[in-house]
């Protein structure tokens, strides 16, 4: 099965990771406590979050918790979905980690 098939014969349009990286980093400073810093998002001085864009997908690391030097998981987007599910599993952390403090 090809993805033409998932779309009812449509391929659904190339990922463009420029252009998705300006969206994604516009609905991450709608999130709060995060403190946009260029590439990296922090919270309290704290980086939390990195983001890069490579030719075809954004490279996404998120800290497990909030701390001075933290232990990085990284995530490559290369699909919308991809960047929807990202946001989720931020928010789902800001949640987290409010709860944990």
């Amino acid at each position: 099965m090809s993805a033409e098939d998932d779309f009812g014969g449509f391929a659904p349009p190339p990922f463009k990771a420029a252009e998705a990286l300006v969206q994604l980093r516009r609905q991450l400073r709608d999130l709060r406590p995060l403190a946009e810093r260029g590439t990296r998002y922090e919270i309290g001085g704290r980086a939390v979050l990195e983001l890069a864009a490579e030719d075809a997908a954004i490279v996404a690391r998120i800290a497990r918790r909030p701390a001075l030097t933290p232990e990085w998981t990284t995530s490559r987007l290369g699909s919308s979905l991809d960047v929807r599910r990202f946001v989720d599993t931020v928010r789902q952390r800001l949640r987290q980690w409010d709860n944990d403090e």
